[in-house]
């Protein structure tokens, strides 16, 4: 299959630079008619003006330089594969790929026909097509949507483009490596009511640190061989594992002008976990509402478990956390008081041309408002490169329609799903089948997932990009001055004594958090969230590069440290 044929449907040619060079001419050139038609026959100079026609063509010639650069930048980078990981393939009753929202039989496998049709509309990339895909849930006014898919195709003028962008292929479904994602899902559901900062002495959590350290495959962070209480259920950068589990930029107050925002939030109550029964399942895997409703701790808490950092990136603006992250580093201390506290006052890169100067700062450009609209630039980007991946090339399913393929395999004698031994054998399945009488995964939301699939992950991805622009703007190496960790009700907050936190590893650690908190809710999986931060630290990576050629400054790039460790210099 060439490039840019079934998987990019664009409807017209943006190959051609003398295409496109012509069709500014001719856009400038009818400007040019339409301002002197609306001010008579002539365009004229008012009294007095001096003629800059001159410069004004040669500064219009440097932007469009600037422009065609960037282009020409992007086309001459290589193109990348995108593989998946053959399960669409593999299975003709399509039980290892994404089918939400669409109709299903008794066992939760989808409509080959309605199938089809989905696969039709991702292969001609056309909106008709896409209204044509038949839905699942019998009563239409009940009936939840599929979520953007044509935002995988938009083109963007910043950046790096959509399909530019690759992860490697998923875990496959009857991998070792999905049962150890699926068996670590499962214990977090379990432990979402425990406190972060109890998991040391927690029976449960010691028996999933026990659990997960014998898993062929599992990949998340380990002290040694093993998994440890320490660990679990942590990112996989130095950072995320020093101190404590929850990012500072998630407890301190947010001061956002001469407003203070206390970060305790309203959660839900405890226990109360949601799909654990199979009609309810079912109907949610076709696409209904669900009949459920959350309960809602009337107390505002701290982020102190699991439950508390699923509800919060259940109803987040996607970039929030990241957009406080910057308040709270860029306002300095002597503007909060000693009541709202927050500000950090954190040095810029070491690279921002303003550190040298001696008589201007940074506004528009390097500046605050410049930094403070960098996280919600880079997010539009970061969503579209990973809509591409969700949509059009990998299709994975959510771990709820896992566990059901496990619920029904143990429930059903004969049925011949390929599920590895490592999750039948786990632990976890029989805690949650002794707490729950299915082998559903409890999810957090009633509603379970979003109905768009889930390699990459949004959240994470947005989590990436957003980071990495951080660290860019900020000296990540600075010490976080007076840390706090919250009390194991979340009611307040008490000091943190112990090995010294930087920015750097906090916004990792806030990274992590928010990603995690999609794991934490049965929404995602682990490998979607690892994958995904690399995809977003790209697409900044990507926005700065193209920014850079925008500069009068002095500006020699800005260094900062990638998620792997490496140092890279934009």
């Amino acid at each position: 299959m060439e490039e840019g044929k079934a998987r990019s449907p664009i409807g017209f040619d943006v190959t051609s630079r003398a295409g496109c060079v012509a069709t500014r001419r001719a856009l400038l050139k009818g400007t040019a008619v339409l301002l002197a038609a609306s001010e008579g026959s002539s365009v004229k100079l008012r009294a007095g003006a001096r003629d800059d026609r001159g410069e004004d063509e040669q500064r219009r010639e440097q932007a469009f330089q600037v422009r065609l650069q960037a282009a020409l930048n992007e086309k001459h980078l290589p193109v990348p594969d995108h593989p998946d990981n053959g399960d669409e393939e593999t299975y003709p009753n399509k039980i290892g790929s994404y089918s939400k929202g669409l109709p299903h039989n008794s066992l939760g496998e989808v409509d080959l026909a309605a199938y089809q049709a989905f696969r039709d509309a991702i292969d001609s990339g056309r909106f008709a097509d896409f209204e044509a895909i038949p839905l699942g849930c019998p009563d239409p006014s009940m009936q939840r949507k599929l979520v953007d898919p044509l935002a995988g195709l938009a083109f963007d003028l910043e950046g790096g483009d959509s399909h530019r962008f690759a992860i490697p292929p998923a875990p496959a479904f009857s991998s070792a490596q999905q049962a150890a994602e699926i068996t670590e899902l499962y214990w977090q559901a379990l432990l979402r009511d425990a406190p972060f900062s109890e998991y040391e002495t927690h029976p449960l959590a010691q028996a999933a640190a026990t659990d997960l350290s014998r898993l062929t495959d599992f990949r998340g962070p380990k002290a040694g061989a093993s998994v440890t209480p320490q660990t679990l259920f942590r990112g996989f950068t130095p950072g995320d594992l020093a101190g404590p589990y929850v990012s500072q930029f998630l407890l301190r107050p947010i001061p956002l002008g001469v407003q203070f925002i206390d970060q305790r939030m309203r959660t839900v109550m405890p226990g109360f976990d949601n799909m654990t029964d199979y009609a309810d399942w079912l109907n949610v895997q076709n696409g209904c509402l669900p009949s459920q409703s959350l309960q809602f701790d009337p107390v505002h808490r701290y982020i102190r478990n699991g439950r508390d950092l699923d509800r919060w990136v259940n109803v987040d603006v996607l970039y929030q956390a990241f957009f406080n992250a910057t308040q709270i580093l860029i306002t300095p201390p002597d503007i909060t008081d000693e009541e709202t506290g927050g500000g950090m006052g954190a040095p810029l890169n070491p690279g921002n041309p303003y550190n040298r100067s001696r008589t201007q700062t940074g506004f528009g450009t390097f500046g605050g408002p410049y930094i403070s609209a960098m996280v919600a630039e880079v997010a539009s980007r970061a969503l579209k490169a990973v809509w591409y991946q969700k949509w059009f090339v990998h299709r994975r399913l959510r771990p709820e329609a896992f566990a059901g393929r496990i619920h029904n395999l143990l429930t059903h004698p004969g049925l011949n799903y390929l599920v590895h031994r490592d999750v039948l054998n786990s632990a976890a399945l029989h805690q949650i089948f002794s707490r729950y009488g299915t082998y559903l995964l409890p999810q957090g939301y009633p509603e379970g997932s979003p109905l768009h699939p889930s390699y990459g992950a949004g959240h994470a991805t947005v989590a990436g990009a957003c980071v990495t622009a951080l660290k860019a703007l900020f000296d990540e190496s600075s010490v976080i001055q007076n840390p706090a960790v919250p009390t194991a009700d979340g009611l307040s907050l008490v000091p943190y004594d112990g090995l010294e936190l930087t920015v750097g590893g906090e916004l990792n650690k806030l990274a992590a958090n928010i990603a995690m908190g999609r794991n934490f809710a049965g929404i995602h999986w682990r490998s979607d969230y690892a994958e995904s931060l690399k995809l977003g630290e790209a697409v900044a990576i990507g926005v700065l590069a193209d920014q850079r050629l925008t500069y009068r400054e002095d500006f020699a790039g800005f260094t900062c440290t990638k998620f792997d460790g490496t140092k890279v210099t934009v």
